[in-house]
């Protein structure tokens, strides 16, 4: 099982199926990569959480930096069925409703980089909105040894 400190709140947590909520709070960020990280490990997908872990914490990083509302994180498989495998499909929502907007960093630019990372890192990405706000997703294929 997942581990869960006082500041992110496990909503739900089974094999192939995590979701979490945290504050809008810096520490989130650190939050997040340690319980997907833990839960990719306890899913047998270690290989897998280096990528992962960097684009959630973009995503996060994100909300964070727009959103003062709580920042959510669903995990789950998904079958490819044209592909013949299975995706990891990654969900960060906030009560935001505007969506992130991709923007050409300059090279001296300290940030803006973020959706270029996701767009480039996953399989597939997008945004939808939400009753309240908006959820970025992006997919990984899983590899077919994991």
């Amino acid at each position: 099982m997942v581990g869960v400190n006082d500041s992110a709140g496990a909503v739900a947590s089974t094999p192939g199926f995590a979701e979490w909520s945290f504050p809008a709070a810096p520490d989130s960020v650190r939050q997040a990569r340690e319980l997907v990280r833990d839960a990719l490990a306890d899913w047998g997908l270690k290989a897998m959480s280096d990528v992962t872990v960097l684009l959630v914490s973009e995503l996060v990083t994100n909300s964070l930096r727009y959103a003062s509302g709580p920042i959510g994180v669903r995990m789950y498989f998904r079958p490819l069925p044209d592909a013949g495998g299975r995706a990891l499909l990654v969900e960060v929502s906030d009560p935001v409703e505007d969506p992130p907007r991709e923007r050409a960093a300059a090279p001296e630019d300290e940030g803006g980089r973020g959706l270029q990372l996701v767009a480039c890192a996953s399989r597939r990405w997008g945004t939808r909105r939400g009753t309240v706000g908006k959820t970025v997703w992006f997919e990984l294929t899983i590899a077919a040894a994991e």
